[in-house]
């Protein structure tokens, strides 16, 4: 019914559709692989050749999606949004957070904060996100990302 390309496509689909749904759980390429039903050595070569980035970079991406998206609402101590989000130590987190946002969560809290006075729930959330997504190397199944995508607050 299928193409071997469709297929194995649809396999990484899944894979990758693990990832966004339990990302705050440790997950490891193995584990993926089998989701994928593939070796762990070619579900990583083929999981970058499609989507452009390893399993390990994907996965730390959706987490710090969703740690921006919990250090804008501001309930969560940076320790706890770390720790809601996947990871055991806050050095990893914040390390990981810089290196993809460009900035500390702490630096990122502040200045989302109190933005011109705008109020999280006066900015669609979908907008929110398109803004603050980090930047992807794969367009797969996706809208081109923007060369920036991490936009500072007015």
């Amino acid at each position: 019914m299928f193409t071997p390309c469709e297929d194995e496509n649809r396999r990484l689909l899944r894979a990758r559709d693990a990832i966004d749904r339990h990302y705050a759980e440790p997950l490891d390429v193995p584990t993926l692989a089998r989701i994928a039903v593939m070796s762990p050595a070619h579900f990583s070569r083929r999981f970058r050749t499609v989507f452009g980035e390893t399993p390990h970079r994907y996965l730390q991406r959706r987490r710090i999606e969703r740690a921006c998206a919990l250090l804008r609402e501001g309930s969560l101590s940076v320790t706890d949004v770390g720790l809601a989000v996947g990871y055991d130590s806050l050095g990893t987190f914040s390390r990981t957070f810089a290196s993809i946002i460009g900035r500390s969560p702490s630096v990122y809290r502040s200045a989302w904060s109190g933005v011109a006075g705008v109020t999280s729930a006066q900015v669609p959330a979908c907008f929110v996100r398109a803004w603050t997504r980090p930047a992807a190397l794969s367009s797969f199944g996706e809208a081109s990302a923007p060369t920036s995508s991490v936009v500072s607050p007015p």
